[in-house]
Order: structure tokens, then C-alpha cells, then sequence
């Protein structure tokens, strides 16, 4: 097979999506393995290394056998891994109704075809890796996409409505707030929205609330 474009993934496997605007529908997820972050409250930790070397097109045929309508590629950091932009055009030639990228925001997504819906984190001081936010990446954001922030507490919080406002977030894309696993009460962050009447979507991991950290859930 050389030649042949690969991505080494981790898990491959259907649940409800539980962030983002799609949240609740009923969703393939492919898991690609590596991440060159190291975030503190990363529950994904099992994806930093294993996997397996598979081919793009049994990757796509695997999502589309699964029989659903939506897609997330995932990690990990998948843009970490060269062949992830052609799976991601695959999978949108495959005919699903939306495809999606969850990524870090520390790599280029100039490379990204532009049917994908990213979902781009920008990483909060308390996360630990706030110096690997790629602005750059924010000018490419189209009004599909979203910027997610995973907050630890209020001087996150505080941090994050800057640099909505340094870079006019608002206005360009939708925002989600979500409160960091353990660190943050979520009716805390709740009350902080809805007092500063922020025009961002405040979530929690739905996955989570109903299988807690099972994995392939």
C-alpha cells in the first residue's frame, strides 16, 4: 500500500455527540492517536500514544458503515498526524451531513477543507499551554465554526472575554464556554454568563453526564 495516505487512530466508534452545536445527535467519532499538547485537565489521555496505522479509505468506510449521518474526527490533536486534512476531505465527499473537527488550535488550519465544521479550542492560562494558541488560525474561522473554551476559573473566565473582545469573536463565529471537569462548578460558570449577559453557548459533556469516562461512549 505504499504510496497510500494513512492516520494511526486510537478508536473508532458511534455514540451521541456531546459538545458543540450538534450536541445530542447521534454521531460517528474517529479518534486519531498523538497530541504534542499536554492540557491539565485532559481526559483523553489514553490517545497520546498506541493506535493503529490504517489506510484513510478504511477509515471512511468504517464511519460510513456505521450507518449515521454526522462525523467527528478527534483526539489527540488530529492535525498532529499528516494525512488527517485527506481524511477529513474524504469523509466530506462521503456524503455525510456534517463533518467535524475537534482540534487544539495550536496547529495550521489553512490545510482544513473548508466543508468541515472546526471546533477550535483556544486555550485558557489554566490549561497550562495558553502559549500554543495559533491566532492566526481565527481570520480562517468561517460563521459554522466555533471557538470553545475550557475554563478552570474566574481569571479564565475573565481571560477568555478578552480575547473575545481583543479579536471581535462574536462576531465571527459561534463561542462555547464549558467548565473544566473538577475544577469549576458549572452552575458557578452559569451565573458568571448569565451576569455578564455573554453572547457565547455555555455546555457541559454530555457524554459524560450519561457514561462518565467509559471509554468508546
Amino acid at each position: 500500500m505504499a504510496g497510500e495516505s494513512h492516520v494511526r487512530v486510537t478508536e473508532i466508534f458511534c455514540s451521541l455527540q456531546g459538545e458543540s452545536r450538534s450536541a445530542g445527535f447521534p454521531t460517528v467519532f474517529i479518534r486519531l492517536t498523538g497530541c504534542p499538547l499536554r492540557c491539565g485537565y485532559c481526559d483523553t489521555r489514553y490517545a497520546f500514544g498506541g493506535g493503529r496505522e490504517m489506510l484513510v479509505e478504511e477509515v471512511v468506510g468504517q464511519a460510513v458503515a456505521m450507518g449515521v449521518q454526522r462525523v467527528t474526527v478527534t483526539g489527540g490533536e488530529p492535525l498532529a498526524q499528516a494525512g488527517a486534512p485527506e481524511l477529513l476531505t474524504r469523509l466530506c465527499d462521503a456524503g455525510f451531513v456534517e463533518v467535524s473537527l475537534e482540534t487544539s488550535g495550536a496547529l495550521d488550519l489553512a490545510g482544513v477543507d473548508g466543508r468541515v465544521v472546526k471546533v477550535m479550542d483556544l486555550k485558557t492560562p489554566g490549561s497550562g499551554e495558553a502559549a500554543r494558541n495559533r491566532y492566526a488560525n481565527i481570520p480562517l474561522l468561517s460563521p459554522l465554526d466555533q471557538v470553545k473554551f475550557v475554563l478552570c476559573d474566574r481569571a479564565d473566565y475573565e481571560w477568555a472575554k478578552e480575547r473575545m473582545e481583543e479579536y471581535d469573536l462574536p462576531s465571527r463565529c459561534e463561542i462555547l464556554f464549558s467548565p473544566a471537569s473538577g475544577r469549576l462548578p458549572p452552575v458557578q460558570l452559569a451565573d458568571w454568563i448569565v451576569e455578564d449577559r455573554l453572547p457565547v453557548r455555555f455546555q457541559l459533556q454530555l457524554h459524560k453526564l450519561l457514561w462518565g469516562e467509559e471509554r468508546g461512549r
